[in-house]
């Protein structure tokens, strides 16, 4: 299942992972269910080609029948990458967005800084981790 048992503050909490999962269960059967899944590739360096790679991951993932969740696509639209103070913002509410995923999709074969906080946290949250090229082929580690 793609509920966590615990909580964003990492407590567990079978109330909550009882509800999630029969909802979700029935959406399954409704085939209207769409996994929300947490996009995380570079950024930085190269951020007008790695901005069209996140795009083109998006979308796959949307072909895939999931909702992406790229935050990396949105925050620069108003915060500031280069402002140390903003980009340990942005980074925490990557975390917070995180939380609320089924999985994490991470793409390419570099993984920078951002990425690096994205999938320690979604390891110790014991969160589901798939891996993809940059052609968007799961790579099974």
């Amino acid at each position: 299942m793609s509920v966590n048992k615990r909580n964003s503050e990492g407590y567990f909490d079978p109330t909550a992972y009882e509800a999630l999962s029969k909802i979700e269960r029935e959406a399954k059967q409704t085939r209207a269910y769409r996994p929300l899944v947490y996009v995380c590739s570079p950024l930085s360096s190269d951020m007008e080609r790695n901005t069209e790679n996140t795009r083109r991951y998006c979308r796959f993932a949307v072909d895939s029948g999931c909702i992406p969740l790229a935050p990396h696509l949105y925050f620069p639209q108003f915060m500031d990458d280069g402002s140390g103070a903003e980009r340990n913002l942005a980074l925490f509410m990557d975390i917070v967005l995180l939380s609320k995923c089924s999985e994490l999709w991470v793409f390419g074969d570099r993984i920078s800084k951002g990425m690096s906080i994205e999938i320690e946290k979604a390891k110790r949250k014991g969160q589901p981790i798939r891996w993809f090229t940059t052609d968007c082929k799961e790579v099974f580690q």
